[in-house]
Order: C-alpha cells, then sequence, then structure tokens
C-alpha cells in the first residue's frame, strides 16, 4: 500500500500543527516549514478544514489551529477518509481484468489493505507527535523558519 502525495502531506500538515504550542501559523508557513508548494498545502488544509480536524482563521491572529477531533482522530479513519475505499488494484478498468470474476488476489489484496488501515486505526494524531518525533519536527520548523528567503525586491 502507498499513500497519496495528498496523504502524505495532510498527515505532515496534522503533525505540525499538533506540536504548535504558541503561534497560530498560516498556510504559507506551514508549507514553508515544510518545503512544499503552498497551492499543494492549501488544498490540504481545504480538505482538513472540511473534515473538522482543522480550524482556519482569517485576518489578524489568525491561522491554523488542530481541533480537539483533529488530535484525538484515528491516523487510520483519516487515512482512509483521504485515499478512499478503492480497491488497491482497479479491475474494472477501462480494459477489465478477464480473471476478476475468480480472481483470489482480488480478495486477498483487499485484505492486505484492510490489514494496512487495522495497524493506523489505534494510533492517533497527538501519539504521532510523542517524543523523539514532536521535539524534532519543532526544531526542524524553528529552523527552516530562521533561514532567510529569497529577498522580495529581487522578484522579477
Amino acid at each position: 500500500m502507498r499513500l497519496t502525495r495528498f496523504t502524505d502531506l495532510a498527515l505532515r500538515v496534522l503533525m505540525r500543527l499538533a506540536v504548535e504550542e504558541t503561534e497560530l501559523p498560516t498556510t504559507r508557513d506551514v508549507a514553508a516549514s515544510m518545503e512544499v508548494p503552498y497551492t499543494h498545502t492549501a488544498k490540504v488544509v481545504a480538505r482538513l478544514q472540511h473534515l473538522g480536524l482543522i480550524e482556519a482563521r482569517r485576518g489578524r491572529g489568525g491561522g491554523l489551529a488542530l481541533t480537539a477531533a483533529g488530535r484525538a482522530a484515528s491516523v487510520g479513519g483519516v487515512v482512509r477518509e483521504l485515499e478512499g475505499a478503492g480497491d488497491v488494484v482497479d479491475c474494472d478498468g477501462t480494459v477489465p481484468c478477464p480473471l476478476r470474476g475468480a480472481c483470489v488476489l482480488r480478495g486477498a489484496l483487499r485484505r492486505a489493505q484492510e490489514a494496512f488501515f487495522a495497524a493506523l486505526d489505534p494510533l492517533t494524531v497527538n501519539e504521532l507527535v510523542a517524543a523523539p518525533t514532536g521535539p524534532l519536527l519543532l526544531a526542524l520548523s524553528d529552523t527552516r523558519a530562521a533561514r532567510p528567503g529569497p529577498d522580495p525586491r529581487m522578484a522579477d
């Protein structure tokens, strides 16, 4: 099983927000600290907000915050929601597999996929940032935030 980039980024956004204790970072701050494009991060933030896992406040003093539901969210549940319930392989695609009616592999892959999710189910977002991960994530965020960016006066 391989996660999409969208799901990977969503989990990293949740982890980043789970360690934030003082300020509410903006979507741009989060994107910069993880060195990913703002547009990708904005799409992920919108989806996580729609799921009730994060809260986005606009204006002065605004930013992103993990909700209580986001902190307690099952990682397996989040991955299921973002990845969808589709099969690992597309047996019924544009050219359907001729074995699909009698294939043992399809059922085995479905069970393997469910085992993958089941292994993530007991883990919460809050548990993802327990030591040593949380302190390292904070240190990385601080290091990247302190890095000088391009001078906006030098833009084309």
